[in-house]
């Protein structure tokens, strides 16, 4: 929706901190007077007041979600040194644009959604349940990936039990994606829901992976569920059972 002239984010007050109505640093509460119902306005209102919106316009990011990327690798580094690297769910593109910009050499992407292109990166809209599009993806590699990124999000229902357990299966997902596919001693990176990943989950990351840790990136939302796991140190794929 156009700005109609009068609303401008003037960045954070001086000295201004997280108040009582529970936005972050810098937020600004901003009212959308011609949104056409309830919830368009909370979006509309809610994209205007965040100053991480208009930080990603002003740095040529196509969504606030690259500042996620980036405060998970200044936490971990995961993608120091990374040469090969698959986005699950990778609309609109924001984490391949920063993987870009940390030159990792190979990028690919998959997602249900179309993707404008990313200059340096693979994408394919498909479905990484599909065998036959997670093949046209992996044709952008020349080896297995040095690490597997999923920030995959169902549509939310309002019904917390129904969103986890949503948001559990995608990165259940991801995991095995991870585990069929990561090169030994890569990394794995996934969005999953308050609480950290489910228990069978962390079981399953535990063995697979040298380290495992939680990460609540600042630039998350106020009041967000979602929280990231960082795996590292890919012990290598599971041996198929003995007949």
């Amino acid at each position: 929706m156009a700005d109609d002239g009068k609303r401008r984010w003037k960045g954070p007050a001086k000295g201004s901190t997280k108040g009582d109505s529970g936005r972050r640093s810098g937020e600004r509460k901003v009212t959308a007077y011609r949104a056409k119902s309830e919830s368009s306005k909370r979006w509309i209102e809610r994209q205007l007041s965040d100053p991480y919106v208009q930080k990603a316009r002003s740095d040529g990011y196509r969504a606030r979600a690259a500042y996620k990327l980036l405060e998970i690798n200044e936490k971990t580094k995961i993608l120091k040194g990374c040469q090969r690297l698959v986005d699950l769910g990778c609309a609109p593109g924001g984490w391949l644009q920063v993987c870009v910009k940390q030159h990792v050499k190979e990028i690919v992407g998959i997602d249900l959604l179309e993707i404008d292109p990313v200059h340096g990166a693979h994408i394919v809209q498909g479905d990484v349940n599909n065998p036959n599009d997670v093949s046209a993806m992996m044709a952008g590699l020349t080896g297995s990936p040095d690490l597997v990124l999923s920030d995959m999000a169902a549509n939310t229902t309002g019904h917390r039990q129904t969103d986890h357990l949503r948001t559990a299966s995608l990165a259940d997902t991801a995991l095995h994606f991870a585990r069929l596919h990561l090169a030994p001693g890569g990394a794995f990176c996934s969005k999953v829901f308050q609480g950290g990943a489910t228990p069978a989950m962390l079981l399953e990351l535990k063995e697979a992976f040298k380290s495992v840790k939680h990460i609540k990136p600042p630039s998350s939302r106020v009041g967000s569920p979602e929280i990231f796991v960082v795996a590292t140190g890919f012990r290598g794929k599971r041996p198929d059972p003995i007949e």
